[in-house]
């Protein structure tokens, strides 16, 4: 048996399905980042433990989580509000906890959109992790994500889990996406300064995670990313086959990139108001990225 963990954040109209798929286990922790809807009342209505943290970024509130609240398991999954873990991905999980070779496993998404599987134009298999060893993997932030750090070896599961990314309406996917793209602007300024590409894992890497990383920090670089965006997802990886519902995703896909690109031209070129009068403008790039940091506002776990 292993825990799961289930991150929140003005998830009431999801977190009851999220629980329920969860109630295989007979441990279940919500980690609620102080919502303000429904979310906790309705998941305390499980027999299940709440707690709740304020929310600094997505790499914080994993680590806060994994040493502030102690697990019944040794192993766990980290599951969130507009995701479902199946019966057949806990059975796998069941099966590869058993190996003491392992300290996680990565899971892939099948991204549900316009009431479809979106197969081709999400990369799929996209992984992440999701199982592991508890003690032995933590999280620091990438952009408005994360990354894990893992002390030993880790491997993959064949199941999938379904991922209702837009299950709270378009609306909520603008706003929320708004927010990630400042985060991104800001990763994205930072490698085109100090980062770099790493061709071997490009074209060499080992699994889907290394070479997608190298893809992404190589796709920082290149001209027109929006246009390329699209025409990457939607022809090469064959989003035209996904339907109505391909389309529309390359489109927010292509329009999330552009928002990223004007933001980074902002941070670039918009007078930033002085924190400190006595410290002198002499590195604007890093004074811009001070400012987005202090301006950040709770971002949405899910």
């Amino acid at each position: 048996m292993f825990s799961i963990y289930i991150l929140t954040y003005n998830e009431e109209l999801d977190i009851a399905a999220c629980i329920e798929s969860a109630m295989l286990s007979d441990d279940i922790i919500v980690v609620d980042s102080c919502s303000s809807d429904r979310t906790v009342e309705i998941a305390k209505g499980y027999p299940i433990r709440v707690f709740q943290h304020p929310f600094e970024s997505h790499g914080r509130q994993r680590t806060w989580m994994l040493e502030s609240i102690t697990p019944k398991h040794e192993w766990v999954y980290i599951l969130e509000a507009d995701e479902r873990i199946t019966p057949e991905l806990f059975a796998e999980c069941e099966k590869a906890i058993q190996n003491p070779d392992y300290t996680g496993y990565y899971v892939a998404e099948r991204v549900m959109f316009m009431n479809r599987w979106i197969r081709h134009s999400t990369q799929y298999p996209r992984y992440q992790l999701r199982l592991l060893r508890h003690g032995q993997v933590w999280f620091t932030d990438y952009g408005h994500t994360e990354r894990e750090v893992c002390s030993g070896a880790t491997s993959f599961l064949k199941e999938t889990y379904p991922h209702y990314t837009c299950s709270k309406g378009l609306s909520r996917w603008i706003e929320k996406h708004n927010r990630y793209s400042t985060d991104e602007a800001a990763e994205t300024l930072y490698q085109l300064q100090q980062g770099s590409v790493n061709w071997r894992d490009l074209f060499f890497g080992k699994s889907e995670v290394e070479r997608r990383r190298a893809l992404k920090d190589l796709s920082l670089r290149l001209p027109a990313r929006p246009l390329l965006r699209f025409f990457y997802m939607y022809f090469l990886l064959g989003g035209c086959l996904d339907g109505r519902a391909g389309i529309a995703w390359c489109t927010l896909q292509a329009f999330y990139e552009y928002l990223i690109l004007l933001k980074v031209w902002e941070m670039k070129h918009l007078p930033v108001p002085r924190i400190d009068a006595t410290v002198p403008l002499t590195d604007q790039s890093t004074q811009q990225l001070q400012h987005v940091a202090s301006e950040s506002t709770q971002a949405d776990v899910a």
